[in-house]
């Protein structure tokens, strides 16, 4: 019994989390209510907060799905017994290009993030994952690129800290520009030369030295 009532919480918590996805990308984060979600899933507002502490709460679990199929090659590329860390990370990014654009769910959610989530005082504790979010990803990138220069893939005298910056808004860029004008040039198809564009930043640009 005990095991069919937990069961049927993480089902309850899976279609609230549907549910969620569905209503920001059609509706935004902003101009969707808590109510709106419980009406979309079945469920009464008792039992979103049962699982959510507030709209905030329910959108940072939707982003950590999008996590979990990447995290095994994350890890690799920044283990320093890890022979080919630079490797890692561009196998890493090609599959995020596709997932993005050829998954619909990884395509909704980014969509969300990037074009229809407002930090509102209501998304104050957004915010502030996000930005705690955005230095722990600097700090693994600058991880794999020193295990990188370790491994003599990269310039003994790149600046690790300022390459990772620009690595990540260099992604992050290419995923929203891309997200908001699909048509304006091929991401998954041209996965692997925008990754290596990146890549060859880091190696050749003088700016990104000591």
């Amino acid at each position: 019994m005990v095991r069919r009532t937990k069961e049927e919480a993480q089902e309850t918590r899976s279609q609230i989390l549907d549910a969620a996805e569905h209503a920001f990308y059609e509706r935004g984060v902003a101009r969707t209510t808590l109510a709106d979600i419980a009406s979309l899933a079945g469920v009464t507002r008792g039992a979103i907060y049962w699982h959510f502490s507030n709209k905030s709460d329910l959108l940072q679990a939707l982003l950590d799905t999008l996590h979990e199929p990447l995290d095994d090659l994350a890890r690799a590329s920044e283990s320093e017994d890890e022979l080919d860390p630079l490797g890692c990370m561009r196998k890493l990014l090609i599959r995020l290009y596709h997932q993005v654009a050829l998954d619909p769910k990884t395509r909704r959610i980014n969509e969300i993030l990037f074009h229809k989530c407002e930090f509102t005082d209501e998304m104050c504790d957004m915010r502030r994952q996000r930005q705690t979010h955005t230095l722990e990803c600097n700090l693994r990138i600058g991880l794999t690129l020193r295990n990188a220069v370790h491994r003599g893939q990269l310039p003994e005298n790149l600046d690790t800290v300022r390459g990772a910056v620009c690595i990540h808004a260099y992604i992050h860029g290419l995923i929203g520009q891309w997200l908001l004008v699909p048509d304006s040039f091929q991401l998954h198809q041209d996965a692997e030369r925008w990754v290596d564009a990146g890549l060859d930043m880091l190696r050749l640009s003088p700016s990104l030295r000591n």
